[in-house]
């Protein structure tokens, strides 16, 4: 079974994601970003969600971890939740 291992940050805006992927991209720590603005959770582990299996998460969430570059911050994806930024960190077969 394919698994994959990824962090995420989840916010309410999809302005609020852009802002925050902006804010990652020119240097500033994933884990620090979700630590002070995740809404899930995770951000007491720096948005990382561990391991887990196709079925475990949201449709759109899994779309993005199944099929991006590894170590890539993606989004904003919606879900049900809100806007998240994801960075998949592994994946194995």
């Amino acid at each position: 079974m394919v698994r994959a291992s990824a962090r995420h940050i989840l916010v309410d805006t999809e302005a609020q994601c852009l802002e925050l992927k902006s804010a990652i991209e020119s240097g500033e720590d994933f884990a620090e970003v979700a630590k002070q603005h995740s809404l899930c959770p995770s951000k007491m582990q720096g948005g990382a969600l561990g391991s887990f299996g196709k079925g475990q998460m949201v449709k759109e969430f899994e779309d993005v971890v199944f099929s991006a570059p590894l170590n890539t911050v993606q989004g904003p994806v919606k879900t049900q939740f809100g806007y998240h930024l994801i960075e998949v960190t592994a994946r194995s077969e």
